[in-house]
């Protein structure tokens, strides 16, 4: 659909804030998207509407730009675990004027750096990096970019390799990689240990670029069905709000959702084919060759 359908970022601002009040103040970047795209009542087409160059979701950049230049104007802060918080001077923001009034200061200041380093470069002496926040997506959804789209590169059977590995990284033990034989439409099992006991957990991996539904999260509950009593579902899309709903429904075997956002960020936290790099700022780099060890030989 036309991306003109959707708010601009700007436009996402004052919601964001609100959600984040809902929220108890602080979430979560996928629990701040969930909450204004439920508050802003967007279509399952809205949210599974995506840039044709990165293949990014339009609506979570927009919301993840709305979330940055919330930042910007002293609004909300982030932590480095990814927690996005509320700040004093966010919950006396009332009104969309508001917003609109600290953001004509940081244009004009974010126009005078411009305007200042593109003298340094013609002068040959800039030898800042800073990153410019001129450009039209969230500087956070970049490198997620980069990496959700090699992992659609990826086969099938390479990308049930690659969750297999970071099962093991995150604590898993017998990790199996079930493939074509007889697994019923589940991909893989593993054991997880908490405490003193000790439950397999089942895994499905859907090499996505949309959304995954509610008919699919149903389709894995049933093939779990007699075998376990919990299950990860793993994409590299997003999931609609009923496939969320149909995931925590109650009285049924519960479903854990990983995204494509949050396969990037244990990607990134476990350094599996991402590499950080602090200069002033965090530099995450891709390892394309990195994920060429899942592919058959």
């Amino acid at each position: 659909m036309s991306q003109s359908g959707l708010p601009r970022y700007d436009e996402f601002m004052l919601p964001t804030l609100e959600a984040l009040t809902g929220l108890g103040g602080s979430a979560r970047r996928d629990e701040v998207i969930s909450a204004v795209a439920d508050s802003e009542g967007l279509t399952d087409e809205q949210l599974e509407a995506r840039y044709e160059t990165t293949g990014a979701s339009v609506a979570a950049d927009r919301i993840g730009w709305a979330l940055s230049y919330l930042k910007k104007i002293g609004a909300v802060d982030n932590s480095s675990r990814g927690v996005w918080a509320i700040t004093d001077a966010g919950r006396r923001i009332e009104s969309p004027s508001e917003i609109d009034e600290r953001l004509r200061t940081v244009r004009a200041e974010l126009a005078a750096r411009a305007a200042e380093r593109k003298l340094r470069v013609q002068s040959g002496v800039d030898d800042n990096n800073e990153l410019d926040f001129t450009d039209e997506t969230d500087p956070d959804a970049h490198w997620q970019s980069t990496l959700l789209k090699r992992l659609l590169e990826m086969t099938p059977a390479a990308f049930e390799r690659l969750t297999q590995r970071l099962l093991r990284e995150a604590g898993f033990r017998e990790v199996e990689v079930l493939g074509q034989s007889g697994d019923g439409g589940l991909d893989g099992v593993g054991v997880y240990r908490l405490s003193l006991v000790s439950f397999p957990i089942y895994f499905q991996c859907k090499r996505y670029s949309g959304s995954v539904s509610s008919s699919a999260v149903r389709d894995f509950r049933g093939a779990m069905a007699g075998r376990g009593e919990k299950g990860l579902l793993v994409t590299t899309g997003t999931f609609t709000r009923g496939a969320r709903d149909e995931a925590s429904r109650d009285g049924a075997p519960p479903v854990q959702l990983i995204d494509g956002e949050d396969l990037c960020d244990l990607l990134k936290e476990y350094r599996l084919g991402v590499s950080t790099r602090i200069r002033p700022i965090e530099d995450i780099e891709i390892d394309n060759s990195w994920f060429e060890q899942f592919e058959p030989a």
